[in-house]
């Protein structure tokens, strides 16, 4: 079997399509994916929430960018460089993006790649719920930083680092 080599760009979206503005991940992945279908550096992957397994998708990557909903951030959105931690969401189904890669440490025994974590806007997340239009306001913001981040080179990332 001939092994495929892996992207080194890495999107990583999470949310549930039917709770609202939580589906702000998973269609920024869906545009994202659409908008470069024909770039084999990148990855797009989603999935309803962060689980340990997800670590080993961080193998051989250059770069992640994590893409979720958020509540607290400012509006549109906020990228925020990550560093691997060990938090209170290591031991439960849904982990932060820190403690993944806290995650990918202790299983690699070396750093992660570089991850960014992009949190767009959200307001409403009742089940049931479309995605608010303000919501889809945000997204539109998001996608465009989110290109940009794409279409960047490895160079501008700082090297991160594991917890001891």
């Amino acid at each position: 079997m001939a092994s495929q080599a892996v992207a080194p760009l890495l999107v990583f979206g999470w949310g549930n399509l039917s709770r609202g503005d939580d589906a702000l991940g998973p269609l920024c992945i869906e545009q994202l994916r659409a908008a470069f279908a024909a770039d084999h550096r990148v990855e797009f992957l989603d999935d309803y929430q962060l689980q340990v397994e997800h670590a080993l998708d961080l193998v051989g990557r250059e770069r992640v960018l994590f893409v979720d909903a958020s509540l607290i951030c400012p509006a549109p959105f906020e990228a925020t460089r990550l560093q691997a931690a060990q938090d209170a969401s290591f031991t439960t189904h849904a982990m932060s993006p820190q403690a993944l890669m806290q995650v990918f440490c202790d299983l690699q025994g070396v750093p992660p790649p570089p991850c960014t974590l992009l949190a767009i806007r959200g307001e409403r997340f009742e089940l049931g719920e479309p995605p608010s239009a303000q919501a889809l306001a945000h997204l539109d913001s998001a996608l465009q930083w989110a290109k940009t981040w794409l279409e960047q080179t490895a160079e501008q990332a700082d090297a991160p680092t594991c917890m001891s």
